[in-house]
């Protein structure tokens, strides 16, 4: 059994997408849209990796993200390859102006990942 894909509302479809493209050189689909109910999808797919994410908005979504440690999903973590791309991934998002919350660092559980905020309030977990 594997994970096929997970789902995220977001507010800003189109920026969101454009983060996982940028920052994770994630290949998306063409945008799903039901105009009866208003939905509006991407799935992204990332090289090495069966899971793709499904980026989704709505009329309906509301931005309720104020607690960074509230109930529920709470990451996402991407495995970048090596300690150095933890680090130039880490640095370079940092100095496109999202916050940087852990690391990069050796957990102690001996993870080498970085911790950032990225769009929306999401937890972006960067792992070697």
């Amino acid at each position: 059994m594997k994970i096929d894909h997970v789902a995220l509302y977001c507010m800003d479809l189109e920026g969101m997408k454009e983060f996982f493209i940028r920052y994770f050189n994630g290949v998306s689909n063409e945008m799903y849209h039901n105009p009866k109910t208003g939905l509006k999808t991407y799935i992204l797919n990332f090289e090495g990796s069966d899971a793709r994410l499904e980026l989704m908005t709505r009329p309906e979504v509301k931005d309720e993200a104020e607690n960074i440690y509230r109930q529920g999903f709470i990451h996402l973590s991407f495995s970048v390859g090596s300690k150095e791309k933890v680090d130039s991934l880490t640095k370079l998002l940092n100095e496109d102006g999202y916050q940087v919350l852990s690391g990069p660092r050796t957990t102690g559980d001996g993870y080498y990942e970085s911790c950032i905020v990225g769009p929306e309030k999401i937890l972006i977990e960067l792992t070697e």
